[in-house]
């Protein structure tokens, strides 16, 4: 069975800004809610530490899993005119690229 072609657009789509959105939302601490593990709670937005460490990488992946999702759909929407020129490698690229930024930012961490 071959998926439509609006699913190959919706996963490179998906992919590309998911990475990229991932890095923009933990260098910025964009996350959608906090999880409190030694309260067992999770709370709105970014919110301080309360008893114990505030876990934010929950929230990141949901604040770039929705953007990603948005971006994935709309491009799906779009004619296969333009999204026929879409280069699956772009995947790898973008990958890629957040990996060296990441490398990159946390540079002082590892190199201490």
């Amino acid at each position: 069975m071959t998926p439509p072609r609006s699913f190959n657009v919706f996963a490179i789509a998906f992919a590309v800004v998911f990475a990229i959105v991932y890095l923009i939302a933990v260098e910025n601490n964009y996350a959608l809610f906090t999880y409190h593990p030694a309260l067992g709670e999770f709370g709105g937005g970014v919110q301080p530490a309360r008893e114990g460490p505030a876990m934010y990488w929950y929230g990141w992946l949901a604040t770039s899993g929705i953007a990603a999702s948005v971006a994935g759909v709309l491009a799906s929407l779009l004619p296969e005119s333009l999204t026929r020129r879409l280069w699956p490698g772009w995947t790898w690229i973008a990958a890629a690229g957040v990996m060296a930024a990441f490398c990159y930012l946390l540079r002082n961490f590892f190199l201490r």
